[in-house]
């Protein structure tokens, strides 16, 4: 990463709102890249992958970009997953629990 966008980076994440989105978005993120490395690793273009899945490389390509306007179907990412020659896995995660904000605590206790 050239020095002038780390920096421009480092200013942005230093704006609360602008944090808060990026952390936001990063398990996307983390699933774009991982795609794309997967595509790396498998030696294919975009090209190659939309002929063994039929589509069209401008499909593959939106489907990489991540674009909020396009959310691809559980099928497609299955068939570019298989064209790669990887399984798509889904999973459900318990997110952790929040800490229970002092006042809240505190009413419970008096009601009780």
């Amino acid at each position: 990463m050239a020095t002038s966008l780390k920096q421009f980076k480092t200013r942005a994440l230093a704006r609360p709102e602008v944090r808060r989105e990026y952390d936001r978005l990063a398990e996307e993120f983390a699933f774009l890249e991982e795609i794309l490395k997967a595509r790396a690793e498998a030696g294919l273009t975009q090209a190659e992958v939309a002929a063994r899945i039929g589509t069209t490389q401008s499909a593959v390509a939106r489907l990489e970009s991540g674009s909020l306007k396009h959310s691809p179907s559980l099928a497609t990412l299955e068939k570019y997953a298989s064209a790669l020659g990887c399984k798509l896995q889904i999973r459900l995660v318990k997110q952790p629990r929040r800490a229970a904000r002092p006042g809240r605590a505190m009413r419970k206790r008096a009601a009780a």
